[in-house]
């Protein structure tokens, strides 16, 4: 025995699990109370809901005024967490950089199209015709183009990643994506599909719900780190995150109210339009841990950068095919699918990462 007097046995200390916050960790269910109540509007009060859906910013914009507050309200709190001072770390750990951004501009977009065209122009064709096979088409190529930037924080928390490199990675993303967004969503929407994508149309949505947020959340956090400090800063960004919680919850009531019939008369769809986006993140997350593996990239860097791979920034992609088809349009309803089976097939990539942590080196 030992040496202690009262015979106790030493018991070895229990990592903490870790823990996501409610909204986050049931947001599938959230979207799915959100379906309902959209659809229980739109059915019980269409003449209101029409005059909702009319409001844009100029006749034939597509860009509807209630829904883009909304989604200034959701994203701006996001880009306040970017810190763009991060990437003079960008030559740390180069390997993993390169395999996300490899996978995340030169693979996912493709792939998704390739999937979608394959899905809804061929094998879902009889179930859904030729005019949505286009649509939702377009929403699942605008959805893979835009990369995650808010919940792969959650994601790398949940996999103990290294949170310089997943804010280096989200940082340089975000710069990305205000040159190769619009160039990609066109040459593959027009090419896989008969709808034309209305170019002035998708640089205004990248203007406006990029350029304009982004802009104003590195000159808010700049400014107020340097007046107020670091703690109020965070404290001012915990407030807002309630905000945009409430105003993502909104933007999907309203859409759901916007596809009522739609959604009612073509319930199955939805299920379709899940079965390419689920391949799709499986396939790219493997993808990156498989090359992160090979690399032999320490785990706190591939099992972030799978996720980065896999997830999408789908507040931006929901937006975006609003402005560009409307948001009545099965290319919205697409970019809401991909919101609806985000988080369970993401924790599942989590829970991979976590028990395949012996796969990878040691971190030094």
């Amino acid at each position: 025995m030992s040496g202690s007097k009262s015979g106790a046995v030493a018991v070895t200390p229990v990592a903490e699990a870790k823990k996501i916050n409610l909204f986050e960790r049931y947001l599938t269910l959230w979207v799915a109370l959100c379906m309902g109540a959209g659809i229980l509007l739109g059915k019980a009060f269409p003449d209101a809901i029409g005059v909702i859906r009319s409001l844009e910013f100029g006749e034939g914009s597509q860009i509807n005024i209630p829904i883009a507050v909304l989604i200034w309200l959701m994203i701006y709190p996001m880009m306040l967490k970017v810190d763009f001072g991060s990437i003079a770390h960008i030559g740390r750990k180069p390997k993993g950089l390169m395999v996300t951004l490899f996978v995340n501009w030169l693979v996912k977009p493709f792939s998704m199209a390739f999937l979608g065209w394959f899905f809804f122009k061929h094998v879902f064709l009889p179930w859904i015709g030729p005019e949505l096979a286009d649509q939702y088409l377009a929403g699942v190529i605008i959805l893979a183009a835009a990369p995650c930037t808010a919940m792969v924080f959650v994601w790398s928390y949940l996999t103990d990643g290294d949170p310089a490199y997943t804010l280096v990675q989200v940082s340089v993303n975000d710069l990305i994506m205000l040159v190769l967004f619009a160039p990609i969503v066109t040459f593959l929407v027009s090419g896989a599909s008969s709808l034309t994508v209305p170019f002035i149309v998708l640089l205004y949505s990248v203007f406006f719900f990029i350029v304009i947020p982004l802009g104003a959340g590195v000159v808010s956090r700049i400014v107020l780190l340097r007046t107020k400090g670091q703690a109020w800063f965070d404290r001012f960004v915990s407030v807002l995150h309630p905000l945009a919680v409430a105003a993502l919850l909104a933007t999907l009531v309203c859409i759901f109210a916007f596809q009522a019939d739609n959604i009612t008369t073509r319930f199955f769809h939805i299920v379709l339009i899940a079965i390419p986006i689920l391949i799709q993140v499986y396939f790219n997350s493997s993808l990156v841990y498989g090359l992160m593996r090979w690399l032999k990239v320490p785990h706190n860097v591939a099992a972030p950068g799978a996720l980065i791979g896999a997830s999408n920034f789908f507040e931006l992609a929901v937006a975006t095919a609003i402005a560009l088809y409307g948001a009545g349009s099965g290319a919205a309803l697409a970019t809401v699918v991909g919101v609806l089976v985000e988080v369970p097939v993401m924790l599942s990539v989590c829970a991979f990462c976590n028990r395949t942590r012996h796969w990878f080196p040691a971190v030094s």
